[in-house]
C-alpha cells in the first residue's frame, strides 16, 4: 500500500494511522487477535479526521487543494467518462501537455472534455510543467471547444492550476492574448459549458477554461485572482504572509458560493478527495449529472443570454450620495 502524505495540521492523524499500521503488522506476524483494538483506533482516527476537517482555515484548505495525491483531470476522465480519445496540439506551435482533452461520452452522450493536468512524479511534473499552461495549451483548449461547437457537443472542463506559466517564452508567444481570446470565445460558445474547480483555480490561467454555464467547485479546492503567496508578496513584500492573504482573499468554496461566483459545492470524502479517489469520482459524477440536466435542453441563444446575465451579476457595490 502506498504511503500516505500527511499535511502539517494532520500530524495527530498521521501518528494514529502509524499506530494502526503497526498493530496490523503485529497481528499479521503473530497469532494474537487484536482486531478489536484496531477497529477502535480506526473509529478514533475517523472521528479525529472529522474534527480537524470541520474547522479548517483558508490557508489549510489551500494546502489540501495542492495535495500531491488529489485526483487530477485524467483520474476524473477515466472514472466519469467513457470512450475517451485524446486530441493533441494547437495546430500552430506545439502540444502543451499541461492541458489534456478530447472526445468522450458522459452517461452515453457524446461530449468534449478537457482540463489542466499536473504530474505525479518528477518526470511527469516536468513534462506537464506542474499544471502551468503556455499559450499553445490554451489554444489547444480553444481548438477543442470550437470543435465541440461545430458538432453541437457539450464541453466539460476541469481546472487545477496555480496559474498560467509566466516564462519569457510564454510571453513571446502571446500568453495574455491566448487567455483573453479563450475568455472571449467561451463567452460566445453556443454549446453548454460545465466547469469544475478540482484543485487550484489560479488567476487567468484558470479563467481561460472556466467561463461556463455551470461552475462547480470541490469542497477543498480554491479559486482566486492570485495565489496567497503572490498576494502576500505584493502587499507585504514577503510570501511569509501567505496565511493572512488566504484569509483576506476569499478563496474557499463556501465563500465563493455565498458571493454567487460558483453554482455548486461538491462534497469530498472525509479527509479530502485524495483519501478516497473512487468515492470522490462518484460524488463528482453525480454533481456533473445534475449540472448537465440544468443546461442540456437550452438552445444557443438561450445559453448566450443566460451566460451574459450570469457574468453581469458578478460583483457587489453600494451606491451612495455624498452628503452636503
Amino acid at each position: 500500500m502506498a504511503k500516505k502524505t500527511f499535511l502539517d495540521f494532520e500530524q495527530p492523524i498521521a501518528e494514529l494511522e502509524n499506530k494502526i499500521e503497526e498493530l496490523r503488522y503485529v497481528q499479521t506476524e503473530s497469532a494474537v487477535d487484536i482486531s478489536e483494538e484496531i477497529e477502535q483506533l480506526d473509529k478514533k482516527s475517523l472521528q479525529l479526521t472529522k474534527d480537524i476537517y470541520s474547522d479548517l482555515s483558508p490557508w489549510q484548505i489551500t494546502k489540501i487543494a495542492r495535495h500531491p495525491e488529489r485526483p487530477y483531470t485524467l483520474d476524473y476522465v477515466q472514472g466519469i467518462f467513457t470512450d475517451f480519445v485524446e486530441m493533441h496540439g494547437d495546430r500552430h506551435f506545439a502540444d502543451d501537455q499541461s492541458i489534456v482533452g478530447g472526445l468522450a461520452r458522459f452517461n452515453g452522450n457524446a461530449c468534449m472534455v478537457l482540463g489542466h493536468q499536473k504530474g505525479r512524479d518528477t518526470r511527469e511534473r516536468t513534462l506537464r510543467n506542474f499544471g502551468m499552461t503556455r499559450p499553445e495549451g490554451y489554444r489547444k483548449a480553444l481548438r477543442l471547444m470550437k470543435t465541440a461547437e461545430k458538432f453541437k457537443l457539450p464541453v466539460f472542463t476541469f481546472v487545477d492550476t496555480p496559474g498560467a506559466f509566466p516564462g519569457i517564452d510564454a510571453e513571446e508567444r502571446g500568453q495574455s492574448e491566448a487567455i483573453g481570446r479563450n475568455i472571449y470565445e467561451m463567452a460566445q460558445l453556443e454549446v453548454p459549458i460545465i466547469t469544475t474547480i478540482i484543485g487550484e483555480g489560479g488567476s487567468g490561467g484558470a479563467l481561460a477554461i472556466a467561463v461556463a454555464d455551470q461552475v462547480l467547485m470541490l469542497q477543498y479546492s480554491i479559486y482566486s485572482v492570485i495565489s496567497p503567496e503572490g498576494c502576500a508578496s505584493i502587499l507585504w513584500k514577503t510570501s511569509d504572509k501567505a496565511k493572512e492573504a488566504a484569509d483576506a482573499l476569499g478563496i474557499t468554496a463556501h465563500r465563493l458560493k455565498a458571493m454567487g461566483l460558483i453554482d455548486k459545492i461538491v462534497n469530498e470524502p472525509v479527509g479530502g478527495g485524495h483519501r478516497d479517489h473512487r468515492q470522490m469520482v462518484a460524488f463528482l459524477k453525480r454533481a456533473l449529472g445534475d449540472a448537465w440536466r440544468q443546461v442540456s435542453d437550452l438552445k444557443g441563444k438561450e445559453l448566450l443570454d443566460r451566460r451574459y446575465e450570469r457574468l453581469q451579476s458578478y460583483g457587489r457595490f453600494t451606491d451612495t450620495k455624498a452628503e452636503r
